[in-house]
């Protein structure tokens, strides 16, 4: 059988295309004849740039041919970021008029909005239409499966369930004490591992701020690389950097990962730390599964779904919940806190600010640094010492309002042709404030501790 592959593609760095790579190879192993069609430069036979209408409509041209269409589905390759209402009408139209000329079409469905489906809108109408000419659709748990179905009115016996990791094979043969030398990591460590791009929705700090007070040999290795040069992933990049940097035993390993450097991580690893604040479903999980690796996660998305019957997975709900499983892991059971009775209102105030700060302090695992955290004065001096500078806000670009009229649609057009210069430098300006009062904060602190806070 004659099969296209829509899909990001090797040696592109991307979750999505090294799942299309394990899928094509599973398929060639059944006898199939598979070619991939990838939206930018890469390994595949085929590159189209498929955003926007003439993307689908060039699809369009390239499907017959082929006895399967099968496409691995994520927004971004198909609709402009920032899409209006219009736009996503008009390329749901387009990509239904590709699919319609497709003699079988499958689509797995990486990422999605189900908001998008609802209502009467043209927008919504078009994307039911287009949902509606796939012959099967692939999601990897059954809350999406239901979600799918209520937002887009397929056919249940359409939507199928599949295992993320299906067709996952191991890219290295090195067994543990081997990849540990090849890392540079001492046998007798004990290694946290979170891996993966580097964004905000990975919760990697928070990994690093429950990891915090933990002794040798205990380690945490944070890997990946950001995935797209966004101004706030940079940001993000830079901070979890300067947050790893003062952690004793945390280390950020920022640069391209290899799939085989992958599994050589996960291999060498002892627990592997995932403290994601969103996620659909985990293809880390999933070879932290091949390797018999222990997960510790957050209970987000589709998680508690994808992890129920596999061994040595332990679901967290909180910051707290997080920072227990990794002491536990470690050997080093946090019994909680005799916090003791609060101070009394006869006390004072700054009785019972010192006793929030020092029982913060506590919390994060580590002494309370003389002189400072203790000091209910210091920390008021340092409250107003940043106070301007924390009561200007963020910048955002003005909202052009609502409503049909030329002012607005005028509004939304300047927005739309200055919004790719302009974003940069509200960014910009947004972390020049953020780092002003984080250096003052650090001034009056006396260059112990930070009050940063993670994205």
């Amino acid at each position: 059988m004659r099969i296209l592959m829509v899909s990001p593609y090797p040696p592109l760095r991307d979750g999505i295309a090294a799942y299309a790579l394990q899928s094509v190879r599973a398929l060639r192993a059944e006898g199939h004849d598979v070619e991939v069609l990838s939206p930018g430069p890469s390994a595949a036979h085929h590159h189209l740039d498929l955003v926007g209408p003439r993307g689908a409509l060039a699809l369009a041209k390239r499907v017959r041919g082929y006895d399967r269409l099968v496409v691995q589905f994520h927004p971004d390759f198909f609709y402009p970021i920032g899409a209006s209402p219009t736009q996503r009408a008009a390329v749901s139209a387009a990509l239904a008029a590709a699919f319609r000329l497709a003699p079988h079409v499958e689509v797995v469905v990486h990422e999605i909005d189900y908001r998008h489906g609802a209502g009467a809108s043209p927008a919504a109408l078009a994307a039911r239409a287009l949902w509606q000419q796939v012959d099967r659709v692939t999601v990897h748990s059954e809350s999406e499966r239901t979600a799918f179905v209520d937002a887009f009115g397929v056919r249940p016996d359409r939507v199928h369930v599949t295992e993320h990791g299906a067709a996952f094979v191991p890219h290295t043969h090195l067994d543990r004490a081997a990849a540990r030398r090849s890392l540079g990591i001492d046998q007798d460590a004990f290694v946290f591992l979170s891996i993966g791009f580097v964004q905000p929705h990975k919760g990697y700090d928070r990994a690093v701020r429950a990891f915090q007070g933990l002794p040798a040999p205990a380690r945490l290795d944070v890997v990946g690389s950001v995935r797209v040069e966004e101004p706030q992933f940079v940001a993000y990049a830079e901070e979890l950097a300067e947050l790893a940097a003062d952690v004793p035993g945390a280390t950020l390993h920022l640069g391209f990962v290899s799939d085989e450097l992958f599994d050589r991580w996960l291999i060498a690893s002892d627990v592997v730390v995932l403290p994601y604040r969103e996620i659909w479903s985990s293809g880390v999980v999933e070879r932290a599964r091949l390797f018999e690796r222990p997960v510790i996660a957050t209970r987000v998305g589709a998680l508690a779904e994808q992890t129920a019957g596999m061994p040595d997975v332990r679901l967290v709900s909180s910051d707290a919940e997080l920072r227990d499983a990794m002491w536990e892991a470690a050997g080093h059971p946090r019994h909680g806190l005799d916090a003791g009775p609060w101070p009394s209102a006869d006390e004072g105030r700054a009785a019972i600010q010192a006793a929030v700060v020092e029982r913060a302090a506590a919390m994060r695992g580590g002494p309370v640094a003389s002189g400072t955290a203790t000091d209910a004065t210091t920390v008021r001096d340092r409250a107003r010492a940043t106070a301007p500078l924390r009561r200007v806000g963020e910048v955002h670009l003005p909202d052009p309002g609502h409503g049909r009229g030329m002012r607005v649609l005028a509004r939304k057009v300047v927005r739309r042709l200055t919004g790719w210069q302009l974003q940069p430098v509200v960014d910009h300006v947004n972390a020049l404030t953020r780092a002003t009062a984080e250096a003052v904060d650090r001034t009056t602190s006396g260059g112990e501790g930070s009050t940063r806070t993670g994205r």
